[in-house]
């Protein structure tokens, strides 16, 4: 029997997170080998597996080295810089801009269109207007956009709330549209159990925790917008309306303040687990009412380049978009000291650069014959 091989599910929070080990499942026969086992190798197997998934004893764990020998599939930012897989809330004061930000965000990811310069994955987005009706969004599109419609972003202004039906719409929408990017809740209040009136940490938590549940490990960003309290507070995020129980519970959060109540100016602030802290300066255009960049503060840090990940960039090139054999060789054909299995745990940690930085997709695999890694080009490069 082989040695184990992990793989593992999208993460769900920030591009380059991990998950729960939980979400891993381990691979533990080659396809040859499954090919000819016999019959009582798989009950052993089964029975095993399903002892041990009723044993309350029992506690999954993996070591360093099977860490280190996992490549994680990586969530590329929804919008670079701004917006990134995951469940993050959207709060602010009534009336501030909310959902037009909301529109905005909606309307850029299902149409690819770049948003104030950054880059943006397009894909279908659900937008969960549930405090509009259907001829208020249509007068905000247009407003914003004119004419330039598009199928990919689907509206609705009713549905189920959590406990009764709102998880299965949202898990039944995603199968239905593989590629979402995005899924906007507008707001948390609309899909609340109503029945539950204990607003402790416990159960803001475990309501945030419920809805990120719907959307993890399909690389979906999950927007919940809600509102602030009126009462000043030293951390701008101690202003989400509740207990820190939702904060504690999202992947990040974005709070959105305007400078001066009749003003046209706001800020947005952003904090997330797997992306630094970004302060976004805004003026919203009195025509359309879209928010427009003035200025970003606190720039994204960018690591340092590694000379590996380097030489794996120019090793391919138009002529070799793609190369696919064992680390003993590529260590031979990059000409790098280092040891064939040190090469492809490099490889395996940094798989998530390799795919954000340059472009270059990276799998590992292993079969009788031993482990192969994989190279290749994620789209042709532009000269």
């Amino acid at each position: 029997m082989s040695e184990k091989e992990m793989t593992a599910l999208a993460t769900s929070v920030g591009a380059d997170a991990g998950q729960p080990f939980n979400n891993i499942h381990t691979d533990i026969i080659t396809q040859t080998e499954e090919e000819n086992k016999g019959f009582d190798d798989f009950s052993y197997d089964f029975q095993r597996e399903w002892l041990l998934a009723n044993d309350t004893s029992y506690l999954k764990t993996v070591t360093m080295d099977e860490l280190y020998e996992t490549t994680f599939d990586v969530n590329l930012p929804i919008i670079e810089g701004v917006l990134y897989p995951g469940t993050y809330l959207f709060a602010g004061p009534s009336k501030v801009g909310k959902s037009f930000f909301m529109a905005q965000l909606a309307y850029h990811v299902s149409t690819g269109i770049a948003l104030w310069g950054n880059a943006v994955r397009k894909g279908t987005v659900l937008y969960l207007a549930l405090e509009d009706d259907y001829a208020r969004l249509q007068r905000r599109f247009y407003r914003m956009f004119g004419t330039d419609s598009t199928p990919n972003l689907h509206l609705a202004t009713e549905a189920r709330v959590l406990g009764d039906g709102f998880d299965e719409q949202i898990k039944a929408f995603i199968r239905n549209h593989p590629d979402t990017k995005l899924i906007i809740i507008d707001v948390l209040q609309r899909v609340r159990d109503v029945g539950g009136k204990d607003y402790s940490y416990a159960s803001d938590y475990d309501i945030v925790a419920k809805l990120k549940a719907m959307t993890e490990g399909s690389g979906v960003a999950l927007l919940i917008v809600h509102h602030t309290r009126k009462q000043h507070a030293d951390d701008i995020f101690d202003m989400i309306s509740g207990t820190n129980g939702l904060m504690g519970a999202a992947d990040g959060a974005f709070i959105i303040s305007k400078e001066t109540r009749t003003g046209n100016g706001a800020t947005v602030a952003v904090v997330g687990r797997d992306q630094p802290d970004q302060r976004f300066h805004l003026q919203r255009n009195v025509e359309t009412l879209a928010w427009e960049l003035e200025k970003a503060e606190n720039e994204l840090w960018v690591e340092p380049k590694d000379p590996l990940l380097e030489l794996i960039s120019s090793f391919l090139s138009a002529d070799r978009t793609s190369w696919s054999g064992t680390p003993t060789e590529l260590v031979t054909l990059l000409g790098v000291d280092l040891k064939p299995n040190v090469l492809s745990l490099k490889l395996n940690i940094n798989a998530g650069r390799l795919l954000k930085e340059y472009g270059i997709f990276y799998k590992s695999s292993r079969s009788h014959d031993g482990r192969r890694v994989s190279l290749s080009l994620a789209e042709p490069r532009r000269a």
